[in-house]
């Protein structure tokens, strides 16, 4: 049987996952696991798809940095799917397929896999470097907080009787965020 497994970071990237779920479907995924969260948040359907899986099915996603967010993480989910001897297929995996039921699959996987975790960490790099030289030069001042500048809104709705969580669905915060303003406003 053919699992699918679609994932995007955030929920406006609502084409993205169906376009991940479209290509799934061709392939012939007989049951499709999708969601929206980060990679490095809690994935609730990956979760469910590795429960899911049964021996001799295959795990199919749609590129790799939808699965995994580093090797080590990607090494644990193939090693999961190996113990309950269920494939792993990478339908775009720089232009090509890669599937692990064969030992030349399981080799690329794990070199680009490396690859891919390098990668992010250079681009990373540049960008505090980045970042560090905007800052030097007064250019980059860092994002401007957004609760913080609810925190008359927060303490007025708080003094109309309203708790910390109707208050932060409110306003569109934290309840931690709710909390931190009412104490800076007790202070």
């Amino acid at each position: 049987m053919l699992i699918g497994y679609a994932r995007t970071s955030t929920i406006e990237q609502v084409a993205g996952l169906e376009a991940q779920e479209t290509a799934l479907a061709v392939t012939g995924c007989t049951k499709l696991f999708s969601e929206q969260a980060s990679s490095v948040a809690q994935r609730e359907q990956l979760a469910a798809a590795l429960d899911f899986v049964r021996e001799g099915d295959t795990l199919v996603v749609s590129r790799l940095d939808r699965l995994a967010r580093s090797t080590a993480n990607l090494l644990g989910i193939v090693a999961l799917l190996e113990g309950k001897r269920v494939a792993l297929r990478i339908l775009d995996f720089g232009g090509t397929e890669v599937d692990t039921r064969s030992p030349t699959g399981r080799m690329l996987l794990t070199m680009f896999a490396a690859v891919a975790e390098f990668e992010r960490a250079i681009m990373l790099e540049r960008q505090r470097a980045g970042v560090a030289r905007a800052r030097a030069e007064g250019k980059y001042r860092g994002r401007v907080p957004t609760a913080r500048r609810q925190g008359k809104r927060v303490v007025a709705l708080h003094a109309s009787g309203l708790g910390a969580t109707a208050i932060a669905a409110e306003i569109g915060i934290s309840r931690a965020s709710v909390y931190r303003l009412l104490a800076d406003a007790r202070a």
